[in-house]
């Protein structure tokens, strides 16, 4: 490498290191974090069509808490552990963007 050395960042793939410049989209991204298990996200922006849970109630794992329409295709969100709901931040006929918390579970 040249002097400009100090541009130059560590970038690791698959336990390899690799020095490499970076773009400034790259720089100014949004950083990964690790998903809260207790919040139930939309992972596609679309509209709440029915909520089958309340707050309070003790749902299994497995069972359907609501229903989402995304590109004319309906989706169960399943519980994903035996729990309790929380919250529910959505009600029926909203129209929700990606990543919106839909349920929080406690």
């Amino acid at each position: 490498m040249e002097e400009n050395d100090s541009k130059y960042q560590a970038f690791v793939v698959n336990s390899a290191k690799y020095m490499t410049l970076t773009t400034t989209k790259f720089d100014r991204r949004k950083k990964w974090q690790k998903a809260d298990p207790k919040e139930v996200r939309s992972i596609i922006p679309g509209s709440v069509i029915e909520i089958f849970a309340i707050p309070g109630q003790k749902i299994k794992e497995g069972e359907v808490i609501l229903t989402l329409e995304a590109m004319k295709m309906y989706t169960k969100v399943q519980m994903p552990f035996d729990g309790m709901i929380k919250s529910i931040n959505v009600a029926k006929g909203d129209k929700i963007p990606k990543n919106t918390v839909m349920i929080t579970l406690e």
